[in-house]
């Protein structure tokens, strides 16, 4: 039995986020939710829904785009992730996914398909069906980011011995120096902290606004957490953490005051965020990619390979749906 593909529309919005959360490999971007924080004339909506007679086989969140002279659907350019999210997808499965996605973005006069998929641990059964079927079917790998994620430990007393010996030390150093580390709703002072710390370091503004980044939190009161350091009652440093799976937790933004760098409130931050995220039987802590178009920053991976990061795949997958002779 061939799947038929069906373009979203509202109406579909309240089960497709509970389909996500019931996913093999389901996150906070994949939801509806999370998407609707993005100004309606931001993307156009071309996300997709496969059936299979009447029963969802997978979902895949998309815009379309044009790009130079192509016509582009793509997983998500509003989201860190796209890609399908489905349940007890095998591999005849995958297969039929991806080949109907094919077949549904030729007829709809597409020329080119990314995908950005989530790094395998992102999954709650592991599974690179998906990725093997794109192969199969023409798709080849655009980019190759590495993300930095921890393999949280099983206990809170294994972390700092997880650290590499100058995190360890700094880390000790600021807990006695005085510095509180609490969660926060007070995004203002942090996104302050932010701007001024981007524009320093890389002359880069936020990916999100100050509005932005406080709707997300509004429309993910669990999910989305700002943890921040005070001294004195100050804040001097903060990270927002989104919850993106039962089993991964992902660190948006992180950032310090310079002007009181010596405090190492940042070590002290990730020591108190991994004693939260132990507790609470989260399995991994994704610090985000330091590469951009697979070029490595390798300051940033130092630092994050010093609380005991190692670099895992962020694939993003590209198809050409047109040959070089029709150009």
């Amino acid at each position: 039995m061939s799947l038929t593909v069906f373009r979203y529309s509202e109406d579909d919005a309240d089960w497709w986020d509970q389909y996500v959360w019931q996913a093999d490999n389901g996150t906070i971007f994949h939801t509806r939710r999370f998407l609707s924080y993005h100004p309606k004339d931001r993307f156009t909506d071309h996300s997709l829904i496969f059936k299979k007679k009447n029963s969802v086989q997978a979902v895949l969140p998309a815009i379309e785009m044009q790009m130079d002279k192509d016509k582009v659907l793509y997983s998500h350019r509003g989201a860190s992730y796209g890609g399908f999210v489905y349940r007890d997808a095998g591999i005849k499965d995958a297969f039929e996914l991806v080949e109907a996605l094919k077949e549904y973005a030729r007829d709809n006069g597409f020329t080119r398909i990314l995908i950005t998929l989530p790094p395998l641990v992102y999954m709650t059964r592991y599974s690179n069906y998906i990725d093997f079927a794109m192969l199969q079917n023409g798709f080849r790998y655009l980019r190759r980011e590495i993300s930095s994620v921890v393999q949280l430990p099983d206990s809170t007393e294994q972390i700092l011995p997880m650290f590499k010996s100058e995190a360890r030390t700094a880390t000790r150093k600021s807990m006695k120096s005085g510095i509180q580390i609490r969660l926060s709703d007070d995004y203002d002072t942090y996104y302050k902290i932010l701007k001024r710390n981007l524009k320093l370091r890389h002359n880069v503004t936020p990916t999100h606004t100050l509005e932005e980044l406080k709707l997300l939190a509004q429309l993910f009161p669990d999910r989305i957490e700002l943890w921040a350091a005070y001294l004195n009652d100050r804040m001097i440093a903060g990270v927002v953490n989104f919850i993106c799976t039962p089993k991964v937790v992902l660190a948006f933004y992180i950032s310090d005051n310079k002007e009181y760098q010596q405090y190492r409130s940042v070590n002290n931050l990730f020591y108190h965020i991994f004693q939260w995220a132990v507790n609470e039987g989260y399995r991994f802590y994704d610090f985000g990619i330091f590469t951009v178009n697979m070029d490595p920053n390798w300051g940033l991976g130092k630092f994050k390979e010093n609380f005991g990061a190692r670099g895992l795949f962020r694939d993003t997958f590209e198809l050409l749906l047109w040959s070089p002779q029709q150009r």
